[in-house]
């Protein structure tokens, strides 16, 4: 009897990674037998990647926005942090240092409670057409910057947090192509060439970085229950995506493109590409603080074509 192919090419991975000695950290990848197709069908510590309900990214269809009269304006404390870029061969990190005396803190929003500022990480493309993790209505963006923090009310560390309900949260900031980057952005892109290569010691300290300054200047957003992009896709996060993009030029695009996956002796393939596919929404609520049913000043059309035009033109084109 012939064996079916998924079985032999779990046997075949299990195999591999045994006899090489790999880790799951250092073989999953975003291609392939590798690839998010696979993440949780390999290795069952990660099944939720395969078998969750309520996964991410997600596209985003604005005829699906439930307006939430109870959401309020969300809140990040403004001082700013040091912390550690990293080219991790997955994407790049950023991650703050936690002997800080002053955490940058989240509240409001959809927040219960309060959230600690934990790393960012930054999802791209090799082209101008893909990147982004979260779509609009199938369009895709360059790049995505995903600022994460974990409930620190409830729980000691991140480590903890993103086991737990309510543990996790991540702000999802969409980045479009420009000519002007956003500042901000810029202190990071600024040390690219000195993380090209993942591995132990490719790291940079980064000094002062405002991560509200990283914020488009907005106070809408949407929301919803998900989970971490990567493996092993733990469902204990509340996602908010802002409605406005910031800024990343093509020299920025250009410096993330060439990083690689791995070391200097073994570089492997570009990082770039580095974004899980939207996932089922398996009739989650999308909510929204955008109230469509009050014209803006000046507006004309109907609060159906107003739901639209917000999200297709507005939010990406005009600001």
């Amino acid at each position: 009897m012939k064996m079916p192919f998924r079985v032999l090419l779990i046997q075949t991975v299990l195999s591999v990674t045994g006899v090489l000695g790999l880790t799951w950290e250092s073989w999953w990848t975003y291609d392939g037998i590798s690839g998010p197709d696979f993440w949780g069908l390999i290795n069952p510590d990660w099944s939720m990647c395969t078998k969750g309900r309520r996964q991410s990214p997600v596209n985003l269809e604005p005829n699906k926005l439930l307006f939430d009269p109870n959401l309020r304006a969300l809140h990040m404390d403004k001082h700013r942090v040091n912390g550690l870029l990293t080219n991790t061969g997955h994407s790049v990190l950023f991650r703050v240092d936690n002997t800080t005396r002053q955490h940058v803190n989240f509240t409001g929003g959809p927040l219960s409670y309060k959230y600690q500022l934990h790393h960012i990480h930054v999802h791209y493309g090799m082209d101008d057409e893909t990147g982004s993790e979260h779509t609009i209505n199938g369009h895709t963006f360059p790049a995505e910057i995903q600022i994460f923090g974990f409930n620190s009310q409830l729980y000691s560390n991140f480590s903890e947090a993103v086991h737990k309900a309510q543990g996790i949260v991540a702000i999802s900031v969409l980045l479009q192509l420009g000519d002007l980057s956003n500042p901000e952005l810029r202190i990071l892109t600024d040390n690219l060439d000195k993380i090209r290569y993942a591995g132990v010691g490719e790291e940079v300290e980064v000094r002062r970085l405002s991560v509200m300054g990283l914020l488009p200047d907005t106070e809408y957003y949407m929301t919803y229950d998900g989970s971490t992009t990567m493996p092993p896709c733990h469902e204990t996060l509340t996602w908010v995506i802002l409605n406005k993009p910031i800024y990343i030029t093509k020299q920025q695009l250009h410096g993330l493109r060439r990083l690689m996956m791995g070391d200097g002796e073994d570089p492997m393939a570009p990082l770039g590409n580095n974004y899980r596919p939207p996932q089922p929404l398996h009739h989650r609520p999308l909510r929204t603080n955008i109230d469509f049913n009050v014209k803006q000043a000046g507006e004309k059309q109907c609060p159906s074509m107003y739901k639209e035009v917000y999200y297709k033109a507005n939010s990406w084109k005009l600001h």
